[in-house]
């Protein structure tokens, strides 16, 4: 690894200080909140510590301060879809949530009907660059409920996908994570290799059995789930880990488990 510039390592370390308060101020250690439908196949979920939400314009104004200070410690929000559609409440949700000191990312839903070089640009031009933002989320599914009904061949799906991750991270500077349910991961991501962290959806079970040996770091456990700061039912989501995975996590950008390939090529944020 070459020598970085001093002033270099002072925005490193300056950012790393950065992200080591924002972990700190999200301690949290009160009851978690609820679910209007429990399932008792995702009771484990609600006992883990590191707990979240991922929301769009549906759930309306967020009070990220009540929010955060009810257990919620991050916060994904819809950014983008396809080539030419920007969620109303995102930047105001962008702008709020950093302001009270959430940790937050932005997502994009992918559609099939856009090339994946015209969502990429999308995405670029509409996505802030946020050195301590959380990773960007890639949302794969297919298009049930929009007009495009394209289904792509696992080829062309798979092609399509590696374009957008790549351009993602050379956007953000952080590796991608792939959100996904269990119909497009049986029907495309089965079986397939990826660098980036997988979020998972299971409202019903464990993620290990849906799908089967792929691991997680983050598992969306109810679309049902109530929160302090949030008007309605919302999507609620676990971290893997515990505190000390979650603040490495923060500082590095990279899922702790996948540091030792990750950081030698450059694509943690601390490593770099």
């Amino acid at each position: 690894m070459p020598f970085a510039r001093p002033g270099q390592i002072a925005k490193t370390v300056a950012l790393i200080a950065l992200l080591a308060v924002l972990a700190a101020c999200a301690r949290y250690s009160g009851p978690i909140k609820g679910d209007n439908k429990p399932h008792p196949g995702v009771d484990r979920a609600r006992n883990m510590p590191i707990q979240g939400i991922d929301i769009a314009r549906y759930q309306g104004i967020i009070d990220f301060n009540a929010a955060r200070a009810g257990g919620t410690r991050f916060v994904y929000m819809k950014a983008t879809e396809g080539g030419d559609y920007v969620d109303p409440m995102f930047y105001d949700n962008w702008n709020r949530a950093k302001a009270a000191g959430m940790a937050h990312g932005a997502y994009h839903f992918m559609t099939w009907c856009r090339t994946a070089a015209e969502q990429a640009a999308w995405f670029i031009e509409k996505v802030p660059v946020d050195p301590t933002a959380l990773p960007p989320v890639l949302d794969l599914e297919w298009n049930h409920l929009s007009s495009c009904k394209n289904r792509p061949s696992k080829q062309d799906a798979l092609e399509k996908i590696r374009v957008m991750v790549t351009a993602m991270e050379a956007h953000t500077g952080k590796v991608p994570i792939i959100y996904t349910d269990m119909t497009f991961h049986r029907d495309i991501l089965e079986g397939e290799s990826f660098d980036n962290p997988f979020w998972l959806r299971s409202t019903a079970a464990e993620p290990h059995m849906r799908y089967s040996s792929r691991g997680w770091t983050f598992w969306q456990w109810t679309q049902t789930g109530t929160m302090p700061g949030v008007r309605g039912e919302v999507d609620r989501n676990v971290f893997y880990g515990g505190e000390d995975e979650w603040t490495m996590f923060l500082l590095t950008g990279c899922d702790p488990r996948g540091l030792s390939v990750l950081g030698p090529q450059g694509r943690c944020t601390s490593m770099k």
